[in-house]
């Protein structure tokens, strides 16, 4: 009886469970054949309009500003040398790293025990050779009066030679005494060509005296220019730097002593690209004297200084690109040669640009201006200048169009936009765009915020207030609409 009874009460607990299934597979088809019979309305596809940001492109006159990075160097920088050897036995007090001295100011003595003794020998020498001059001179007056004596001799034989040839033309004196006059006037001619020939040594004497002279008066002035030597002078205003002598060394002949640098004379070199550099060249080739302004950033605290392009490198450098220039700075309070500075050129204008975010233009040089019906549309311009986050171009169909201000991979030509333009300072905001909804718009718009339940409850009931009105802002609309095609 037992296993008859639990029999039973499995083949009831099974029939039970084949009922349950059976009518839960009726549930399933017929909501699936429910859910099959209900027509599907497909939504109407709408155009997706883009909010852009547009400026205005209004032609006129702009002026570029080129920025590089330079370094500040003084024009006038001296290495301070020895001329010559010795040991120091003076400093100049400030002869130090940083020390400001000033034009003709003694700045190293050097011992000049030597250089005296030197100065003192070509001194005597000097007083030799002169009185080695007046010795001549005197030898030549008395060589001069010995010729003079030698020379009225002459005539004076000569003359009796003459008596003697008149005698015995008339037969009064003898051939004997004819020839001895003749001998000795040729005697007292030859007297007279010895004279002269100690004149002439006389005379070439005076002149290895003078030549004497002169080389014991080039010996006494470089004497006293070796004795100048041992004392260094400042050639002009500076400070010092780079000092690495004390009093008691012993100096070598152009050692390096020391840097003079002129602080005051400042200029700032930095390099530009060839294309910038021809921007920065008048008609005739030469680079115009342009506005700079270098700028030194302290901590935080900017110094600035202002100058004018003063030339150019003759070269542009080994392995180097571009130009390298050089500007002269007029006041350049707390610069320092050696610093890294921010250069900025103001370049000549140019007229009839505009300027734009450089975001606007493209690689093909192409902007997106806003034509008929809110239409994007494409349009070709030349950029003459880039500056920082801007671009100065041109182009002749552009006055007065509506330009995008950052381009973006949704935007392109025939895309519909909604123009957003900046608003002027002092001026009113623009009123929302309102639109009015027809029965079946409102309704859906309705439904779908009171079903959206993460929107919260102040906003929803100001949101739906806005609905009820006959007129509701455009972009409301549109933001919930986006979010149901979503």
């Amino acid at each position: 009886m037992r296993f008859i009874r639990q029999s039973i009460i499995g083949l009831v607990l099974a029939a039970l469970s084949l009922g349950l299934l059976a009518y839960a597979g009726q549930l399933v088809g017929g909501a699936v054949q429910e859910r099959l019979a209900q027509e599907t309305k497909a939504r109407p596809a709408r155009e997706r309009v883009f909010a852009v940001s547009v400026i205005r492109a209004e032609p006129g006159s702009e002026t570029p500003m080129l920025e590089s990075f330079g370094e500040v160097e003084s024009r006038r920088r001296l290495e301070l040398r020895s001329a010559a050897s010795g040991r120091i036995v003076e400093l100049a007090e400030g002869f130090e790293d940083g020390g400001v001295v000033k034009a003709g100011q003694v700045l190293i003595r050097m011992d000049t025990a030597d250089a005296k003794s030197a100065l003192d020998r070509a001194g005597a020498d000097l007083l030799d050779a002169e009185a080695e001059v007046r010795d001549a001179k005197r030898g030549l007056a008395l060589s001069q009066d010995e010729e003079i004596a030698s020379q009225d001799q002459s005539d004076l034989q000569q003359r009796a030679y003459e008596r003697q040839v008149g005698l015995a033309d008339r037969g009064v004196g003898t051939a004997a005494a004819v020839e001895v006059a003749e001998l000795a006037a040729a005697s007292a001619r030859q007297s007279v060509l010895a004279r002269r020939q100690s004149v002439t040594v006389a005379e070439a004497r005076i002149d290895q005296a003078q030549t004497r002279l002169a080389r014991a008066n080039i010996a006494l002035a470089e004497a006293q220019r070796v004795l100048d030597d041992t004392t260094l002078v400042a050639p002009f205003d500076g400070t010092l730097g780079e000092t690495d002598v004390v009093a008691g060394r012993l100096a070598s002949a152009n050692e390096k002593l020391a840097v003079l640098i002129d602080a005051e004379a400042l200029e700032v070199a930095f390099r530009v690209s060839t294309a910038q550099f021809a921007r920065l060249l008048d008609e005739n080739g030469r680079v115009m004297p342009a506005s700079v302004t270098a700028i030194l950033d302290v901590s935080g605290v900017d110094l600035q200084a202002t100058g004018v392009i003063s030339r150019t490198s003759a070269g542009s450098g080994e392995a180097q690109t571009g130009r390298l220039i050089f500007a002269r700075l007029d006041t350049a309070r707390g610069f320092k040669p050696g610093d890294f500075v921010t250069v900025t050129v103001q370049e000549p204008p140019l007229d009839n640009v505009v300027r734009l975010p450089a975001s606007a233009v493209d690689g093909n040089n192409t902007v997106l201006v806003l034509g008929a019906d809110d239409r994007l549309e494409a349009l070709d311009v030349r950029v003459l200048h880039r500056e920082g986050d801007d671009v100065l171009v041109r182009s002749p169909d552009i006055a007065g169009r509506d330009v995008v201000e950052a381009r973006s991979p949704l935007l392109g030509p025939g895309i519909s936009v909604r123009a957003l333009r900046p608003v002027e300072p002092g001026a009113a905001p623009p009123a929302p765009e309102m639109v009015e909804l027809t029965t079946e718009r409102r309704a859906r718009l309705i439904a779908f915020v009171e079903g959206n339940k993460r929107m919260p409850a102040e906003a929803k009931a100001r949101v739906l207030s806005q609905l009820g009105e006959p007129t509701v802002p455009a972009q409301m609309v549109e933001r919930i609409e986006s979010r149901m095609g979503g």
